[in-house]
């Protein structure tokens, strides 16, 4: 798996990949990180890579010449590219986003600035738009690496134990159960007692109960959901 991205400031990116578990994944060579800066393709002579928007407004736009041939050219030079655009108008980026794109080859990675992008530029080039959340951020990097972190946990060998996939949240209709570690009492707070029983059985029915609160309290409508999933298949 590549990801390449797509920046106009590629060391707000590349810092995030050297310590922790992707820099043991990228130095094992799980996955290889790429960077384009469409600077680098304007036709300007001052490698200008913004514009007015046409119908007035505040702020600049990313100006689709830079944008249209980095892509061109990334294009040009590999197969199987797979080009996502972050935007707070995409579709909600979820965990069953993460793993289907962790089959692909090549995922380009792009990252607005300024007002946004030219709409030709994502009409011509862009697979996917996705959205992280209903807020406005500065800039893409930031969204392009929380879906390089949510996809690459997902390829074989980047976490040190896959296991450990199976019972995060997300992968069920249920939020992950609160997890304890030593000691169990802790400035007057305690651990359950039961997690340190050694029965199995009583501890995930245990978890799944505790799944359900934490996912009625914070999330109602997976349960909603869940539950007209379930008359639905009926």
């Amino acid at each position: 798996m590549t990801f390449t991205f797509v920046t106009l400031f590629p060391n707000l990116i590349e810092g995030y990949f050297q310590d922790s578990i992707l820099k043991r994944a990228l130095d094992a060579e799980r996955f290889t990180i790429a960077f384009q800066n469409p600077r680098a393709w304007s036709h300007s002579k001052h490698k200008k890579v913004d514009d007015t928007a046409f119908g007035g407004g505040a702020g600049m736009l990313m100006s689709p010449q830079p944008l249209y041939d980095t892509l061109e050219n990334l294009q040009q030079e590999h197969n199987d590219l797979h080009v996502i655009f972050t935007t707070p108008v995409g579709k909600p980026f979820t965990q069953n986003d993460a793993k289907r794109l962790a089959g692909k080859k090549h995922i380009v990675l792009v990252s607005g600035r300024y007002e946004g992008i030219d709409e030709r530029v994502m009409e011509r080039y862009a697979d996917e738009l996705f959205s992280i959340g209903d807020y406005i951020l500065t800039g893409g990097e930031l969204p392009s690496l929380v879906l390089c972190d949510a996809i690459a946990r997902n390829i074989e060998g980047v976490l040190g134990n896959s296991s450990s996939l199976d019972v995060e949240s997300f992968e069920t209709h249920l939020l992950e159960a609160p997890s304890f570690t030593k000691p169990q009492h802790f400035r007057g707070l305690s651990a359950p007692s039961e997690y340190l029983k050694g029965n199995h059985s009583k501890i995930a029915a245990l978890k799944i109960g505790l799944s359900e609160c934490k996912t009625k309290f914070f999330r109602p409508k997976r349960l909603i959901t869940e539950q007209k999933r379930k008359l639905y298949e009926k």
